[in-house]
């Protein structure tokens, strides 16, 4: 009995470090090495050909990117379920996409959504799946040949062979950038390629290209170096390599290959003045990594391209009197955008793939494109759309092989360079941002409240109530409510809207603020710290009282300023500002340095329209609609410089801190008035945050229903062909 007792034993732990060995890590031994590799999808020159089934056929890629984020949580959570995929994947389909890229790792809930999604479907989704490289080993001081960084990356790369192929278990905490548990679906079948890495720091690639000055050279089975290869590039011939290496021995598959890269990065040459603005310092090219006869699935090269970043063809003339400058001549105007693109496709033998282009729906801004058509933030839901499509049309004619729209949902735990300092960047998951343009990329949008938002600023006032009211004077009554995203106000009286003044101050912070507003001579009941000035559909904004100032405290020496605490403006400062953002490098020369000065934005401008997604005249950036008696407004919670609303918490006085720190309160004040209103009173809107426990339901934007016609007409005019 004792010898069947350890024979059992000693059986179990054997099949348990088998079943670990090879589910946990990746231990594997070619039994059949005779075995042919098989492959669906193949390059063929500059196009991408597939056979599901009928031979081999070109397939353009029609993609959409995802993200892992939903409302209440970071991406790394993993948060999203099988459910809510199997939805989305079914409104992609709709649109016209065929293809979903994702960038790292995902929950198991992805996989099992994908299998179900496509088994048995004639017409499914395909994948194309990203490798991450985690931002704090790039930016770290290793190069790309540290164990960090390159062990890490082709150790993750043989993970996700695993996983597309449902053969992997692992355990939490695996790696800071994936998820765990136990994939068991295999989606190889509609796993199209994959596209390792991300946007290239370029001052990775030169730093690993000057330390690592002897390693430019790599000869492996599938890849190798061609002579003007650098080591940075050495280094993803390598990483390739050994994927596609794992997946044809243990497998006996093979499917696409890319390799991340931008702008920033990119192979083409340019004028030395570009090389100084930009201080362009890197280069790689994919060029320079060749494939052996053994590769036979095909590379393809991988580029994200935005319009306004960086507009590189914007800061020199001679490329408008070559062939492509003629191309991109349109109506006396010429198309940065899609001269790069072309740029981009003329430099490659092999297909290229935009896999990442498209436009925010942000309120906020963070920089303009040449012809201010598709910038990064402050656009409309319709304006996205036709951005999207433009860029398109743009991928297309340059001859790309595909593209992919950034992105599907948007992302409420994301920053922005210029609005982060603002926030806590711990609690970004728990409030939409609308000033934060990173947040809004998707088609896909997180509305407030678990059915519908508490509040429309559309003319309709049936859902307020009494409760509501802050105040009452003898000329108007104003009410106030939030939500995760906004706070709203309507004021109900009669004035004279075309010939009048609308002033209602804020009282935000108990550190500072102002009784009076010397430029507009008003008087307040309590010290303001912000004052909305309602002057037409044209003419509307809100001022900030120049101590609560932000971008003040922020970017002022940017700007060309002091050091904004050698000389802070008084607490009880009488001067209102207009409130900005600051914009990325853009167009302005600053002609005493001969480089390209900052601009910046007033986004405390308020724009006049309908706020309800339902109504035919729904204007997503509306902040203000007047009807009858009635006004509403609704106002972003950065605006008014809180920091983390779902805690309530708003900026302390920055000249006490020397910086933007946080300070908690309970409740802000409010009045309306007009310029004989005397001194205006104040009333209390009480806050409580929610915490953790957001609400929000999903509503498909303007963009993607017209993405959707879009694409449908394209495939109607393709089958009358």
């Amino acid at each position: 009995m004792k010898k069947f007792l350890a024979g059992a034993a000693t059986l179990i732990i054997l099949l348990y470090l088998l079943n670990t060995a090879y589910y946990t890590w990746g231990f594997y031994i070619d039994l059949h090495p005779e075995t042919p590799v098989s492959f669906a999808v193949q390059v063929r020159e500059k196009e991408i050909y597939m056979d599901s089934g009928s031979g081999f056929e070109p397939f353009h890629i029609r993609g959409v990117d995802m993200g892992a984020g939903i409302p209440g949580h970071f991406a790394t959570d993993y948060a999203i379920d099988k459910e809510t995929y199997m939805r989305w994947f079914g409104e992609i389909k709709a649109m016209g996409a065929n293809t979903i890229r994702v960038y790292t790792l995902l929950g198991p809930a992805f996989y099992e959504a994908v299998y179900e999604y496509n088994a048995g479907n004639p017409d499914p989704l395909y994948i194309i799946h990203g490798v991450w490289v985690n931002d704090y080993v790039q930016n770290s001081h290793v190069d790309a040949y540290d164990d960090s960084f390159l062990d890490t990356f082709i150790k993750d790369c043989r993970t996700l062979v695993d996983v597309i192929h449902g053969r992997k278990k692992l355990n939490l905490g695996y790696s800071t950038s994936s998820a765990s548990g136990s994939y068991t679906k295999d989606i190889s079948s509609w796993v199209l390629g994959y596209i390792l890495g991300v946007e290239w720091e370029d001052v990775t690639v030169a730093y690993t290209d000057q330390m690592q000055s002897d390693k430019s050279v790599y000869m492996g089975e599938y890849m190798y170096t061609s002579p003007e290869a650098t080591p940075f590039e050495a280094m993803l011939a390598q990483t390739g390599d050994e994927l596609i290496r794992y997946e044809s021995d243990k497998y006996k598959q093979q499917r696409l290959v890319a390799f991340s890269n931008w702008p920033t990065t990119d192979p083409l040459s340019y004028p030395e003045e570009v090389l100084r603005l930009f201080m362009k310092c890197a280069q790689v090219d994919v060029e320079h990594i060749l494939s052996t006869d053994k590769f036979l699935a095909g590379q393809f090269a991988s580029y994200h391209v935005y319009a306004y970043y960086p507009d590189y063809l914007s800061y020199y003339e001679s490329w408008k009197t070559q062939a492509v400058g003629r191309r991109w001549l349109e109506d006396g105007q010429y198309n940065t955008y899609g001269a790069y693109l072309d740029m981009l496709n003329q430099h490659h033998t092999m297909p290229v793939i935009i896999s990442e282009y498209g436009v925010p729906t942000s309120r906020g801004i963070a920089q303009n494109d040449i012809t201010k058509t598709r910038t990064q933030g402050y656009m409309s839901e319709k304006d996205q759309g036709q951005a999207i499509i433009d860029s398109y049309e743009d991928i297309k004619k340059a001859g790309c092989a595909g593209s992919i729209i950034f992105t599907w949902q948007d992302e409420w735990f994301k920053r922005t360079w210029n609005t982060m300092a603002n926030v806590d960047l711990t609690k970004t998951p728990f409030w939409s941002d609308y000033q934060t343009n990173e947040q809004y990329f998707g088609l896909l949008s997180f509305d407030p409240g678990k059915e519908e938002s508490i509040c429309y600023t559309d003319g309709d006032v049936s859902e307020w109530s009494e409760s509501d009211r802050i105040l009452s004077n003898p000329d108007f009554d104003l009410y106030g409510k939030y939500d995760e995203k906004y706070i709203y106000l309507r004021i109900h009286g009669r004035f004279d809207f075309e010939n009048e003044k609308l002033y209602i101050p804020v009282d935000v912070t108990p550190k500072t603020g102002s009784y009076y507003a010397r430029a507009e001579g008003l008087r307040f009941e309590r010290p303001a710290d912000f004052l909305i000035i309602l002057d037409g559909e044209e003419n509307s904004r809100i001022l900030v009282q120049e101590r609560y100032d932000a971008f003040r405290a922020v970017f002022y020496e940017n700007f060309g300023g002091e050091n904004p605490f050698i000389h802070p403006p008084d607490k009880d400062s009488p001067e209102f500002v207009p409130v900005y953002l600051a914009l990325q490098i853009g167009q302005v020369m600053d002609p005493l340095t001969d480089t390209h000065a900052l601009q910046k934005f007033e986004t405390g401008r308020l724009t006049y329209g309908n706020g309800n997604p339902d109504s035919e005249d729904f204007n997503s950036l509306s902040d203000f609609i007047i009807h009858g008696d009635d006004v509403e407004i609704r106002l972003p919670w950065q605006l008014l410089n809180f920091s983390n609303p779902s805690e309530m918490q708003i900026h302390d006085d920055y000249y006490e801190h020397f910086g933007i720190e946080n300070l908690g309160i309970d409740s802000i004040y409010l009045g309306v008035g007009t310029e004989g209103s005397g001194r205006i009173a104040m009333g209390a809107l009480d806050l409580e945050g929610w915490g953790r426990k957001v609400t929000s339901h999903e509503r498909l934007k303007q963009s993607y229903y017209m993405i959707r016609d879009y694409w449908k007409q394209e495939d109607n005019a393709k089958n009358l062909k």
